[in-house]
């Protein structure tokens, strides 16, 4: 069983020992496992870890200035807007492992540049156990495990062997909020899989509007703290609608609510019903491009919790 005093402990001493005085840099998404993995870090080598947000343009609607705003004071904190580089070489892409792949290699060379800036040595990762799982099974690869070829700088994962659950004991421990703390996970690709299909601009702008409306209902109800993770899917299904008077020919939108303890299994839980015609009702009235909204109610395994 997990000891957080005693993890946190032994962590600081392990990076201290693999750092040393030299910098390091680590991609700060404000969710867990890398808030975890930076708090560490700084109370190991304090102001030597340079901590960067990079905005690649696939982030939830608001999720970049929420991002600033809580880490902008706390911590060696750098923005980076690289969202047209991005999107720029993502564009019309469909294969869910392209998109990883092409993510994979501009985040690193991203953080490259970043690095030679800064002198930095080394790359702290929120690797988490499920991650290296997956892409060593080849389920799927995780932009932060299958690194490209020519990689210099050195990797520390310091909660790499963890699970979610686990890294959340650690970040309570370290006396993060709990917003950050219990806040959903998101895929390091972000909205590049849960479009599925070509990877465009509209799409993107399709899926954020319709995943922000399934967040803004499930938290208003209070539903949050019971699931693991609620969002919705663009597919590259059209499906014919009605709009007013007239026929319509738009998207088909995939509802996800699932609930699980470390994102190796999950399930569908019992929701209200009313909750989830409501999300159905705004997201066809008010992203005009859908005319369906479905329901996913597949388990973890068969299924994956991510469509892509």
């Amino acid at each position: 069983m997990l000891n957080p005093e005693e993890f946190i402990k032994e962590a600081i001493t392990k990076i201290k020992e693999e750092i040393g005085d030299e910098k390091a840099v680590i991609a700060l998404s404000g969710g867990v496992d890398s808030s975890v993995c930076s708090v560490l870090v700084k109370e190991a080598i304090g102001n030597n870890l340079i901590a960067i947000f990079v905005n690649h343009g696939l982030l939830r609607e608001g999720e970049v200035e929420e991002v600033i705003n809580t880490f902008k004071d706390k911590i060696n904190f750098k923005y980076v807007d690289a969202s047209d580089e991005f999107l720029n070489a993502l564009e019309g892409v469909e294969d869910p492992e392209e998109k990883r792949e092409i993510i994979g290699k501009i985040f690193i060379d991203v953080f490259q540049r970043e690095a030679d800036k800064t002198d930095a040595k080394f790359l702290v990762q929120g690797t988490i156990a499920p991650d290296w799982i997956e892409t060593e099974g080849k389920i799927k690869s995780h932009h932060n495990v299958k690194l490209p070829s020519g990689m210099i700088l050195n990797i520390v994962e310091p909660v790499r062997d963890l699970y979610k659950d686990e890294v959340r004991e650690i970040g309570l421990e370290l006396g993060l909020p709990d917003s950050t703390v219990y806040r959903q996970p998101f895929p390091g690709p972000g909205l590049a899989v849960r479009v599925i299909g070509p990877l465009t601009k509209e799409n993107l702008k399709i899926c954020r509007q319709a995943n922000k409306i399934v967040s803004d209902e499930i938290e208003e109800a209070g539903l949050n703290k019971d699931l693991w993770q609620y969002f919705a899917v663009l597919t590259d299904t059209k499906v014919t609608g009605v709009k007013g008077d007239q026929r319509d020919f738009g998207y088909l939108i995939v509802l996800r609510l699932v609930s699980s303890v470390d994102a190796m299994t999950a399930y569908i839980p019992e929701l209200p019903w009313e909750i989830i015609r409501k999300i159905s009702k705004r997201i066809s009235s008010e992203v005009s491009e859908v005319t369906h909204v479905a329901l996913s109610i597949s388990d973890k395994p068969p299924s994956t919790i991510e469509f892509a």
